[in-house]
């Protein structure tokens, strides 16, 4: 962990890991209902890997991406989500699928813009807290406009509707919030709010209120609403600790419903068992150290806020995700990130890995590395584009620190007078520091050393000029003796 490029090797790893399994258990659980339904057992795992090739070109675009770059486009990609968000919701562009008009179909590739917004919104909320909010900064420009253009997506989402995606969604914006230094009695009130709505969401509906029903009274319906969970539930009984053997699941064979979707987790239980059911959450909370560490590293404040929020989103999701598997949260249809089937999910997750990645490569320790050539065979084959040292952008705070003031008196939370707790933990960190002092007096000396060798053939000539006197005036000196001796 102490290389320069640790945190990049770990998050291309552990996507690399999560995706491959993914395939692996795509094809396990999915053959069996292909077949059923009289279609190629391959299907759905084809489809799957092109999926997966075009999340790894977006991986690897994300990767060169320049950071100015991102926030110069933030903005305008969050109205372009926005726009697809409303056009999907008119008949005959939109198509829906169980209950949910959330995707465009085009050519058989389908294509849902409510995962598209997520990634739009962390973007350009990151891009907002991390400029204009300087010490006088007051709650109402922390809280606007992110929370309106929030409001607006969520809305178009429920119309759809989607709990999943909406309670996703409100967890970028919750995390975009609390690394942003927030007072904590207002975030706690906009969680208990967006809990609150949640709740009435989720009763509102005939289907999402049975899934809540079953989830508190699971004996009630086992036969209909709580079906799903029920049989998620024998899934990882029958695997034990060791699993039935890889392809050996019997749920898949028309027991569990969305089996290769939604439920993925159930099938990876019964057949690696405990083991791989704890590999997977090992893998997740291993990113969750990585995706900190890096937000931490960072010296860009928008950087810091994006990573976090990024790691924030996709380990609450597979929380969400193994929690109603598991029998600890209702039913609510997120995926399990890049081990779920499923098209858009998955590029957007490599996106947002590939972007992660991005920011692993502009940690300090990691640009002075790639600037010293020490950048590896693969990336050069790749033709990695290496990263810009960190320059305050206008509006930044300075030195490169996010700080705030919770409240227009400037009180609030220490972190909120202090800045962020990443943006804390950023600011102490010596490694940093001492890169960038290294950096400034290597260009110091660069400069120094060039104004030497210009100087150099003066000095030269100066001191020639200077020995001729000195000489001359020892010969006057020395004659002068010589007459008053004679």
């Amino acid at each position: 962990m102490a290389r320069p490029l640790a945190s990049f090797h770990l998050v291309v790893t552990i996507a690399v890991l999560l995706t491959v399994l993914g395939l692996v258990m795509v094809l396990s659980s999915s053959s069996v209902e292909a077949v059923a339904a009289e279609i190629s057992p391959y299907r759905m795992f084809t489809s799957q890997i092109v999926y997966v090739c075009v999340g790894f070109v977006v991986f690897y675009i994300a990767l060169q991406i320049p950071v100015r770059a991102m926030r110069r486009f933030a903005f305008p990609a969050f109205v372009a989500s926005i726009v697809l968000l409303v056009l999907v919701l008119i008949p005959g562009i939109g198509t829906e699928s169980q209950g949910t008009r959330g995707w465009f179909v085009v050519a058989g590739i389908s294509l849902q813009p409510s995962e598209i917004v997520k990634i739009t919104i962390a973007l350009w909320g990151a891009h907002l807290l991390a400029s204009k909010r300087g010490e006088s900064s007051t709650l109402k420009e922390m809280l606007v406009p992110i929370v309106p253009a929030a409001l607006l997506a969520t809305i178009l989402i429920v119309l759809q509707p989607d709990l999943g995606t909406t309670v996703s969604l409100g967890i970028v914006v919750l995390a975009l919030l609390w690394f942003a230094g927030l007072p904590l009695k207002i975030f706690v009130g906009i969680v208990s709010t967006a809990v609150a709505s949640a709740g009435v969401l989720a009763l509102t509906a005939g289907y999402r209120s049975a899934r809540v029903r079953a989830f508190f009274n699971p004996g009630e319906d086992p036969q209909g609403a709580g079906y799903q969970a029920r049989q998620a539930r024998f899934s990882l009984a029958d695997g034990g600790i060791w699993g039935r053997g890889l392809g050996q699941s019997r749920a898949k064979w028309n027991y569990l419903p969305n089996a290769h979707n939604d439920f993925i987790f159930a099938i990876i239980g019964e057949e690696l068992g405990y083991i791989g059911g704890a590999a997977v959450i090992g893998l997740f909370a291993l990113f969750a150290y990585v995706g900190l560490r890096i937000a931490m590293r960072s010296v860009d404040p928008f950087l810091r806020l994006f990573t976090a929020t990024a790691t924030v989103w996709i380990i609450g999701q597979a929380f969400i995700n193994i929690g109603y598997v598991v029998g600890l949260l209702p039913v609510t249809g997120l995926q399990l990130p890049l081990v779920s089937a499923g098209g858009t999910s998955t590029v957007t997750t490599l996106l947002m890995f590939g972007l992660i990645a991005n920011a692993a490569r502009h940690e300090p320790e990691a640009i002075a590395a790639l600037h010293a050539g020490h950048d590896g065979r693969l990336a050069r084959i790749m033709k990695i584009r290496r990263p810009e040292a960190y320059r305050p952008a206008r509006g930044d705070a300075r030195g490169g620190s996010n700080r705030r003031q919770g409240s227009p008196r400037g009180g609030g939370n220490p972190r909120a007078r202090s800045g962020t707790a990443v943006a804390t933990r950023t600011r102490r960190a010596p490694v940093a520091t001492d890169t960038r002092r290294a950096a400034d007096s290597a260009r110091a000396r660069g400069t120094g050393g060039a104004r030497a060798r210009s100087a150099q053939p003066e000095r030269k000539k100066n001191g020639r000029a200077a020995s001729q006197n000195t000489r001359r005036r020892d010969g006057n000196g020395r004659t002068g003796e010589r007459g008053n001796r004679r």
